[in-house]
């Protein structure tokens, strides 16, 4: 088992786990980080870092923006990464990370309903790579809809609205 210990580092990036609802132009948007409020209600024990990269709708990243996230993780000391990120690219930016993420644990999740919305899997999902981001080996992974799958494996079924193995 891995130490539980470690510090993670929380990367934020956006998407749909950090939506809000704007009434007056009936349309979502991305807000600030959800993962900080979800960690500090779950009483999160283990020491942990957020850093806030980007917050954009997944549909939106660029190239640029993954550059950005592989940037971030290969100059980060933590052995231990946790990337919050919306569904739609997840795959394509784990991807990206290649050589980056070498000898490090790096978990991406997101949500499929807005972390603020009462029926939303983002507490679960995030707890999930939280946790497996303590005791999966080396890799990069993405934790949603209940499984860990490495990130060469994992698809998003939008029909059915989860991940699935590919």
């Amino acid at each position: 088992m891995a130490d539980g210990g470690a510090k993670i580092l929380v990367l934020t990036t956006g998407g749909t786990i950090d939506k809000s609802y704007f009434d007056a132009l009936s349309d979502y948007k991305t807000g600030d980080p959800q993962a900080p409020r979800l960690l500090e209600v779950a009483r999160v024990a283990c020491p942990y870092e957020v850093r806030e990269l980007m917050r954009k709708d997944s549909l939106d990243l660029d190239d640029a923006d993954r550059a950005a996230i592989v940037a971030a993780v290969a100059e980060s000391d933590a052995g231990r990464i946790v990337i919050t990120h919306g569904s739609d690219t997840m795959t394509q930016s784990a991807l990206a990370l290649g050589e980056a993420a070498a000898g490090k644990t790096v978990v991406f999740t997101g949500a499929m309903a807005p972390a603020r919305f009462a029926e939303t899997d983002a507490p679960f999902n995030l707890g999930m790579a939280f946790a497996a981001a303590q005791v999966a080996p080396p890799g990069v992974y993405i934790a949603m809809s209940g499984t860990l799958f490495p990130a060469d494996r994992a698809a998003k079924d939008r029909a059915r609205g989860v991940f699935v193995g590919k």
